[in-house]
């Protein structure tokens, strides 16, 4: 009998959020709650059915909360749980990528104006790590 592997960090993460609506979707609750017009007019190009469908399947993994403004009828306004926010830096990562194609949207350092460079860092050993040195956690 064959176990089947664990799936790895990256497949877990985008089985959670691993589509181009929801990203999006967090991205606009990253300033703050939002009602579901909000989000519709902030996402154009989304149909009402799968802002629906995200945002259904965003809170059941836990990374957006939806809380009643109104009991009748029942409209709720949607806000990131700490696990939601959490995605900002890994956003961040992906826009500052995207954004290569076209160095002029690139994030910047505002003192000089040189464009940013996303690296891995050691907090106890307070220095960067380079690709080489680091090693992925894999959970049993």
């Amino acid at each position: 009998m064959s176990e089947e592997a664990a799936p790895s960090p990256l497949q877990a993460a985008l089985d959670r959020v691993g589509d181009r609506w929801s990203l999006l979707v967090v991205e606009a609750l990253l300033d703050g709650p939002r009602r579901f017009n909000d989000l519709q007019t902030a996402l154009p190009g989304i149909a009402p059915n799968i802002l629906s469908d995200r945002l259904k399947r965003l809170e059941r993994e836990r990374v957006l909360l939806a809380r009643p403004y109104s009991q009748r009828p029942v409209r709720l306004s949607y806000e990131l749980t700490a696990e939601g926010r959490e995605l900002a830096g890994a956003l961040r990562l992906l826009a500052d990528w995207g954004s290569r194609a076209d160095s002029s949207d690139a994030l910047r350092h505002q003192t000089c104006g040189t464009p940013l460079e996303a690296r891995w860092y050691c907090p106890t050993c307070a220095r960067s790590i380079d690709t080489d040195e680091a090693t992925e956690l894999r959970l049993l």
